[in-house]
């Protein structure tokens, strides 16, 4: 189908003469099979809503591949009236057809197979051998000239359908193959004509590029040539110039040179006569550098004696510096040391009073239970004469108590005692 409508829409705008518009039945029927034949094996994309299947995202990679299709891109997506992608690739369409330039941006599509394979599935038809034949009779839709107007066009709401009674076979067109010959004979020619005048178009482009060249470049040296004129005739006078005055130099240099020659034969004779009393000069010179310089060595002796002296000061200062920070070390330690002992002694003290007033404290109660002890004697000793079986009894009882009462006032003197030491 894409065969039959590209040659009967050749031959009709043959037949037709002149330029085609957006009503002309044929190239409806072309944008009509084209769009089918780009939406042959597409992928299905999932979009939010629901299932979207549209050719513009291929036609919109043409911009990447092909850097001038950006200008028709951009047109596309400036149009005010579009809303859909479907759309955008009718008005795409229509804008390379009047480019005539549609063959060339689907031959660099179908060449990069693996970004279709993106968009399109391996059986499609923009992906077999197919495709690659239909751009190529899509160049001959370049002898077509087209005006279509995209903008006030409807093309979100188009219905697609092609019309089969066009393309079937009648026999008029079956007794007109010699002017199907002939005029595929005229469209190879027209063919030739055209890349032939792309062709010199081209060069005689380059050509004129290489004349502007030549012809700045020519201007060019004839300023420079001009200018290496006049700075030659004025190198010619700035010469001739310093010949005349290298002459009146020359001249004025002899004179010079005879008046320094009389004055220089009379300097030579008083140097003749002066260079006896500076040879004895010279030799007194020598015997006071001689007496100066022995001079001066000694003096360097003496100040490398001095500097090591020095040094060994510095080293002595620097070493009893050490040695007083050390023991200003050891000073601090040691009062650090006394001040421990002195709260340590504090402590001690402190202890020894707590200490003496337990033992003051005992000693009292020792000497109540000592008391005590001499009165329970003398009431025993009253209680011997009246009864002596409870004298017994009692005694026994008051010794074993006593034995008690000095065990235990001797056992805390122990322990006052440990606890003062």
């Amino acid at each position: 189908m894409a065969k039959l409508s590209i040659k009967g829409l050749i031959e009709s705008a043959l037949s037709f003469g002149r330029t085609l518009d957006s009503d002309y039945p044929p190239l409806q029927q072309f944008f009509v099979v084209m769009e089918h034949c780009l939406k042959h094996g597409l992928k299905v994309r999932k979009s939010f809503l629901s299932y979207n299947k549209t050719i513009w995202g291929p036609l919109e990679l043409v911009e990447k591949l092909y850097p001038e299709a950006e200008e028709i891109a951009a047109s596309v997506r400036d149009l005010p009236g579009l809303k859909t992608p479907l759309g955008r690739a009718r008005a795409w369409l229509r804008l390379a057809l009047m480019q005539k330039k549609m063959a060339d941006y689907l031959r660099c599509l179908i060449i990069q197979r693996d970004l279709l394979s993106e968009f399109y599935e391996y059986h499609a038809l923009m992906m077999e051998e197919e495709g690659a034949v239909i751009v190529g009779l899509l160049v001959g839709l370049n002898v077509i000239d087209a005006n279509l107007c995209v903008k006030g066009e409807d093309l979100d709401s188009q219905v697609g359908v092609i019309d089969f009674s066009v393309y079937l076979k009648s026999d008029d067109d079956i007794g007109g193959k010699e002017r199907d010959v002939q005029i595929a004979a005229i469209l190879d020619q027209k063919n030739y004509v055209e890349e032939l005048n792309r062709q010199l178009n081209s060069t005689v482009s380059s050509l004129h590029a290489r004349v502007d060249s030549l012809e700045k470049s020519n201007t060019k040296l004839i300023e420079e040539l001009a200018i290496a004129k006049n700075n030659i005739i004025k190198l010619q006078e700035e010469n001739h110039q310093l010949r005349s005055e290298n002459t009146l130099i020359l001249m004025k240099t002899q004179h010079h040179l005879e008046a320094t020659k009389v004055d220089v034969e009379a300097e030579l004779q008083t140097y003749k006569h002066s260079r006896q009393g500076l040879d004895e000069m010279y030799s007194e010179a020598r015997r006071q550098l001689r007496e100066e310089s022995q001079l001066r060595q000694d003096m360097e002796n003496e100040l490398v004696v001095q500097v090591s002296m020095k040094h060994e000061i510095e080293l002595a200062m620097k070493l009893l510096e050490k040695d007083i920070h050390e023991k200003q070390d050891t000073l601090i330690g040691l009062r650090q040391q006394l001040d421990e002992v002195k709260a340590i002694n504090m402590e001690m003290y402190q202890k020894l009073q707590v200490s003496e007033d337990a033992m003051k404290e005992k000693s009292e109660i020792i000497s109540r239970l000592e008391d005590k002890t001499n009165q329970i004697n003398a009431a025993m000793k009253q209680l011997e004469q009246s009864d002596k079986d409870l004298l017994t009894q009692t005694r026994t009882i008051a010794m074993s108590f006593v034995k008690c009462a000095s065990n235990e006032a001797q056992h805390q003197y122990k322990l006052v005692k440990d606890i003062s030491f």
